[in-house]
């Protein structure tokens, strides 16, 4: 189950990073999303309402790839799997959580920045982790060489934190990337605003660089 996932998750080429604090902005945020191409969404466990707009997205539409991020508990974890959730991400790399996932067959990508927090991952049987945060930690580059000495494992990563429309095509030209993570898409002062025609022309714009990135890769 959790292999299925990473593989939709890596088909869905992006997921859009959601801060949702009212929950009547829940529904027209994941349609807009949906519009404009986006199906797989991150809902950040960082507000009170975030565990309700999460149900209402499974039962609403059962279509979207749903997954949690800043989860950092077993408790969390477990409480992930009971509500239907697809995935789960976290910003750091903690052991125990990374069991609970995998024990409860939950696809997790666990936060890394340096080569200790990888083999941390790898020790637990990761093998697609979420870099984090990828601009402000040196972006692609320091990835690229952060990663050389694993290239032989066939590890992949998704980068959050300072991906936008003018970086994506890069991240998402390289074999280390299995997806990458934006709050651009939607971010929080656009969902407050209930500006839910730009949130589609965001969606739309990164499925187009998506689809131009992989038609490009074939040729």
């Amino acid at each position: 189950m959790a292999l299925e996932i990473s593989d939709k998750l890596n088909v869905a080429g992006v997921m859009a990073v959601l801060v949702i604090d009212r929950i009547e902005h829940t529904l027209p945020t994941i349609e807009s999303l949906l519009e404009g191409g986006v199906g797989a969404i991150e809902l950040t466990l960082r507000t009170p309402i975030a565990w309700e707009a999460a149900r209402l997205i499974k039962k609403t539409f059962p279509e979207v790839l749903l997954g949690l991020g800043t989860v950092l508990t077993t408790d969390q974890v477990r409480k992930a799997v009971d509500w239907g959730v697809d995935f789960a991400v976290a910003p750091g790399c903690n052991p125990k959580v990374i069991a609970e996932a995998h024990q409860q067959g939950l696809f997790f990508g666990p936060g890394v920045m340096t080569p200790t927090d990888i083999e941390m991952a790898l020790e637990q049987g990761c093998k697609v982790m979420k870099f984090f945060p990828a601009e402000t930690a040196g972006g692609l580059k320091h990835l690229q060489s952060m990663a050389a000495p694993y290239h032989f494992l066939g590890l992949q990563f998704i980068p959050l934190g300072g991906c936008n429309i003018g970086n994506a095509p890069m991240y998402l030209g390289s074999p280390l990337i299995h997806s990458i993570g934006g709050s651009w898409i939607a971010p929080q002062k656009l969902i407050q605003a209930q500006e839910w025609s730009q949130i589609k022309n965001n969606a739309a714009e990164i499925t187009r660089v998506i689809r131009e990135v992989r038609s490009s890769a074939l040729v």
